[in-house]
């Protein structure tokens, strides 16, 4: 393997966020070479031996006992999402699965039938990668109107929902604190990275955000990690205009590699008005996407 590795690029991301004074150990002078912790530092505050810690973080070892990684955990004041995300990435590291291309996704009948049910709200269902799978009416007009409400159907077309927050430019004016979205974005993205290393479709998406983005590229490289649930976002719709909703990640028990996305608003609020509005000024579509998928799967 060429470089740290992934297990290492978050020791050495992790490692630099944190200064001597924040550790609790004394400032040895103004001429300091890296940023925050050294590696003899942070295997200080671990108590393990700075050759084990370092040829940890080179990737030059296969992992680290339970205990040690506690250890690091702690030392690096990981949270607990965080300190997952190091367990994955160290059980990766211990072994090399070989990559192969996954299937296109499909939507089981269950999803899709739930799909349906929730149809007076905004929703849809992302793939492992945040591909659109399908989205009802009112989650296309919401976040998408500007694409084929069909384009799910056909993974070719597949819309991605990162891919559409930073190279998009209707998506990059929809939300009012655009930075903010990214943030969440990229750090669920890291999520799903420790949990499937290998996913040659992941390494892909990340490959082309890199070339296309210098604003992924700075918050992919500070290795944050933070798993998408619920958030609140200002969105400034084109057609209806202001309209604040709670994004909510649920899962689902009979696809765990897909979520649904619900967008929820205050009752009796102007956001509830503007989503009503909205509904108003869009015509059901024909339910193309979820026929798609079943034709897909006969």
């Amino acid at each position: 393997m060429d470089g740290p590795g992934p297990l290492g690029d978050f020791l050495q991301a992790r490692r630099a966020l944190l200064r001597p004074e924040d550790a609790g150990l004394r400032h040895l002078g103004p001429r300091r070479r890296v940023t925050g912790l050294r590696r003899e530092e942070l295997a200080q505050l671990a108590g393990v031996s700075v050759s084990y810690y370092t040829r940890l973080e080179q990737g030059l070892s296969r992992g680290a006992s339970a205990e040690v990684l506690d250890a690091i955990a702690r030392a690096l004041r990981l949270d607990d999402h965080e300190r997952e995300h190091l367990d994955r990435l160290a059980g990766a590291a211990r072994h090399t699965p070989r990559p192969r291309r996954p299937r296109p996704e499909k939507l089981a009948d269950e999803t899709r039938d739930l799909l349906r049910a929730v149809d007076g709200v905004p929703a849809l269902v992302l793939g492992r990668r945040t591909d659109v799978l399908a989205w009802n009416t009112l989650g296309h007009a919401l976040l998408a109107g500007h694409l084929g409400f069909d384009d799910p159907a056909d993974p070719a077309r597949r819309p991605n929902m990162t891919r559409l927050l930073f190279l998009d430019p209707h998506c990059r004016e929809l939300y009012t604190d655009w930075k903010r979205k990214a943030r969440a974005v990229v750090g669920n993205l890291r999520v799903t990275v420790g949990r499937h290393p290998e996913d040659p479709l992941l390494a892909e998406l990340i490959g082309e955000l890199t070339m296309k983005s210098p604003e992924f590229v700075a918050l992919w490289g500070d290795h944050r990690v933070a798993p998408c649930d619920a958030a609140s976002y200002e969105l400034h719709h084109p057609v209806v205009g202001a309209v604040t909703v709670t994004q909510q990640t649920l899962s689902i028990a009979r696809s765990p590699e897909q979520v649904l996305i619900v967008c929820t608003t205050r009752g009796a609020s102007p956001s509830e008005e503007a989503l009503a509005l909205l509904r108003q000024t869009t015509s059901p579509a024909d339910d193309v996407v979820l026929r798609g998928n079943r034709a897909g799967q006969a």
